[in-house]
């Protein structure tokens, strides 16, 4: 059997559970399946939907909305940084809001808070 990088594509369920996205393949099934998820600004409901690189998702997160860009297939389901290679943010815009200069997350002092 080749690998998905050989192929030149992989299924949208095992994509995300290989850029952990989804912390088991039927959580990423689920996901699709209920319309969460945007492959180049389609919406897609079929879980083996082929992905290729240079495709661009947009998925939920937590709760935040997600826009990746892949930059190549992943081999396996691997640590973190190597999942993390394997794609690239497309809306920096919102980590520097939240995120200061010194890299720590930015607080709101206590003189800003309205119940104080």
């Amino acid at each position: 059997m080749a690998s998905p990088g050989a192929a030149g594509s992989i299924r949208l369920d095992k994509l995300l559970w290989f850029l952990r996205f989804a912390r088991s393949r039927s959580v990423a099934q689920a996901m699709v399946e209920a319309g969460h998820i945007r492959l180049d600004g389609r919406r897609v409901t079929r879980s083996s939907c082929a992905v290729h690189a240079g495709a661009t998702l947009v998925l939920p997160v937590g709760e935040r909305i997600e826009v990746i860009r892949l930059l190549s297939l992943p081999l396996r389901r691997g640590p973190a940084a190597e999942a993390q290679a394997c794609y690239r943010r497309l809306d920096p815009a919102a980590a520097p809001s939240a995120i200061g200069v010194d890299g720590n997350a930015l607080h709101a002092k206590n003189g800003d808070r309205p119940n104080q």
